[in-house]
C-alpha cells in the first residue's frame, strides 16, 4: 500500500481533530477554514505570522478542559490566546497547533466589596474589570496601555503592569486565585479569595508563566477603594539623562507617586500630533501623579516639584482640573498608537534599576547612532520598566534584522546593569534566545523541570520562553 503524501496525512489529522472538537463545542466555535484561521496567525508582534491548524473559542472552563483533553490525546500543541495584544509573540501559533481563544469567557462571576475582590472569567478585558465595580467607588489597579483591549488571561500570563504599578504593583500583586486547566484536561483551583494560600506558592509560578503551565479560565482579583483624589504634574527637560536623574532623585527622596511616566522628543511630537494633549516641545517629558486627600496631594507635589526645580526643567505644570489631568494621560496612553501612525517600530520591554536610568538612556542613544535606527523612549520610569521603540522600515530588506540586533543589544544592556529581559510583555518568541544572557544553563534547566511537571509532553504554548533548541529536545522526549 502506498503511504499518503505528507499533506494528505496532515489533512487527515486535521479532519480527525476538527471532528473530535466539534463533538465537545458548538460547530461555530471551531474555526478551521484556511482563510478564517488567518485572523489568528499573529498577535501584536506582527513581524511574525503562522496560520494555526485551527482555532477554538470555548465558552466555559469545562469546554476548555474538553478541548485540552482531546489535544493531549492527539498530541496536538495548544497556544492559549487572550486578546492577541502580546508584543513579544506570546500568542504566535505554530503550523501544527490549535489556538485556544478565551474571548467568550468574559463574565463577572462574583463581586465582594467587604473582602475587596472580584472573580471573573479571564477573557474579560482589563478596563472592564474596573468598569464592573467603579459605581461602588472601587477599581482594579493594574492598567497596561492596552487595557481597553487586553484580556485578564494575557495579563496573568505576562504578569502585566501599567502606569500605576509603581504604587499598586503588577498583576501578581493583585491576583488572589485562579481556576486553571492543565494540558490533560484536569481542572485545578489555586489560591482563593484571601491574602495567602496554604502550602507552596503555586500562584507565583502561574502568574508570568506565559501559558506554559495551563490555561487560566477564571481569576480572583483584588479590588481597591478609589483614592479621594489624584493629580499629575507635567515636567519638561532639555536632556533625557537629566530627566532620568530627576526620576532617580524622586525615588531616592522616599516620595511614592502613584506613577512616573517618561517620554522623549520623538514620542512627545507623535503623541502631540495624535492626541493634542498640550505637551511642551522638549527633549524629555515626565508625568508624575500622586493621590490622596487634597492636603496629601499638595504636600507630595510640593516635594516633587522642589526636586524637579533642581534639574532646571523647561516646563513645570501642575494640573488644575480633572479635564486637564485626563488630557495629560490621554497623550501617554496614546503613545504607542501615535508612533505606529508615523513608522513601523518594535517595542522592547526591559527592566533596570532606577538609578541606572541616566546611563541606560545615554547608551540607547549611542546604539541608535551605531545602528542608524531612530529610537523613541516611552516607559514606566518609576519602576525602571523601559519601553524603547526602535523605528525601522518593514519594507526595506534587512531593516527588521537590524532592528532585532539592536533590540538584543538594548536588552543585554538591561541585564548588564542589574535588570532583566522583561518587565511586563513576557519573553514569548522575541527574547527566548536571549534567555542564556539572563540565566545560566542550570538555572534554565531548573525552570524547564517545573514545566515538565505541569506539561510533560511540552504541548502548551510551544516554542516560547525557552530557547528553541531546548524546547525541541524536550518535545522529542
Amino acid at each position: 500500500m502506498e503511504m499518503p503524501a505528507p499533506d494528505a496525512r496532515i489533512m487527515a489529522k486535521k479532519a480527525k481533530l476538527v471532528s473530535r472538537l466539534q463533538q465537545v463545542l458548538p460547530k461555530d466555535a471551531v474555526i478551521h477554514d484556511e482563510f478564517e484561521t488567518r485572523a489568528y496567525e499573529c498577535d501584536a508582534l506582527t513581524a511574525y505570522k503562522c496560520p494555526p491548524l485551527c482555532a477554538v473559542l470555548p465558552s466555559s472552563t469545562e469546554e476548555v478542559a474538553a478541548v485540552l483533553k482531546i489535544c493531549h490525546e492527539e498530541g496536538v500543541p495548544v497556544v492559549p490566546r487572550g486578546s492577541g495584544t502580546s508584543l513579544a509573540g506570546g500568542a504566535l501559533p505554530t503550523a501544527d497547533c490549535v489556538i485556544l481563544g478565551v474571548a467568550k469567557l468574559s463574565a463577572v462571576l462574583e463581586t465582594n466589596y467587604d473582602d475587596r475582590y472580584i472573580r471573573v472569567q479571564t477573557g474579560r478585558t482589563n478596563l472592564s474589570v474596573t468598569g464592573a465595580v467603579e459605581e461602588n467607588d472601587f477599581f482594579y489597579a493594574p492598567d497596561p496601555s492596552s487595557q481597553l483591549a487586553c484580556a485578564i488571561a494575557g495579563n496573568i500570563a505576562m504578569n502585566s503592569g501599567g502606569a500605576h504599578c509603581l504604587k499598586y504593583g503588577v498583576t501578581t500583586n493583585n491576583l488572589l486565585g485562579v481556576t486553571m486547566v492543565q494540558m490533560d484536561g484536569t481542572i485545578v483551583e489555586i489560591g482563593g479569595a484571601y491574602l495567602d494560600a496554604a502550602g507552596y506558592d503555586l500562584l507565583g509560578i502561574i502568574c508570568g508563566s506565559e501559558g506554559q503551565m495551563g490555561v487560566v479560565t477564571e481569576a480572583t482579583l483584588r479590588i481597591l477603594r478609589k483614592p479621594e483624589g489624584a493629580r499629575p504634574v507635567l515636567m519638561g527637560f532639555d536632556d533625557n539623562e537629566v530627566a532620568g536623574a530627576c526620576v532617580a532623585d524622586i525615588i531616592k527622596a522616599g516620595v511614592l507617586p502613584v506613577a512616573i511616566e517618561f517620554m522623549d522628543r520623538p514620542v512627545i511630537r507623535a503623541t502631540e500630533a495624535f492626541a493634542g494633549a498640550g505637551y511642551p516641545d522638549c527633549e524629555a517629558l515626565l508625568i508624575v501623579e500622586v493621590e490622596g486627600s487634597p492636603q496629601e496631594i499638595d504636600d507630595q507635589l510640593a516635594k516633587i516639584m522642589d526636586i524637579a526645580r533642581k534639574h532646571n526643567p523647561v516646563e513645570l505644570r501642575e494640573s488644575t482640573s480633572a479635564e486637564e489631568s485626563a488630557k495629560i494621560w490621554l497623550g501617554r496612553k496614546s503613545a504607542f498608537g501615535a508612533m505606529g501612525q508615523i513608522n513601523d517600530y518594535m517595542c522592547l520591554d526591559g527592566t533596570i534599576p532606577v538609578s541606572e536610568l541616566p546611563y541606560v538612556l545615554k547608551r540607547i542613544g549611542e546604539l541608535s547612532k551605531q545602528y542608524g535606527l531612530d529610537v523613541g523612549n516611552v516607559f514606566h520610569a518609576g519602576d525602571g520598566n523601559m519601553h524603547p521603540l526602535i523605528l525601522f522600515n518593514a519594507n526595506k530588506e534587512g531593516d527588521l534584522e537590524l532592528c532585532e540586533a539592536m533590540g538584543a543589544d538594548i536588552l543585554r544592556l538591561c541585564v548588564e546593569v542589574g535588570g532583566c529581559l522583561t518587565g511586563e510583555h513576557g519573553v514569548g518568541i522575541e527574547k527566548r534566545d536571549l534567555m542564556f544572557d539572563q540565566f545560566a544553563p542550570e538555572d534554565l534547566e531548573a525552570q524547564m523541570k517545573v514545566k515538565d511537571v505541569f506539561d510533560p509532553k511540552w504541548l502548551l504554548n510551544p516554542a516560547k520562553v525557552f530557547p528553541l533548541s531546548a524546547t525541541e529536545t524536550r518535545r522529542a522526549g
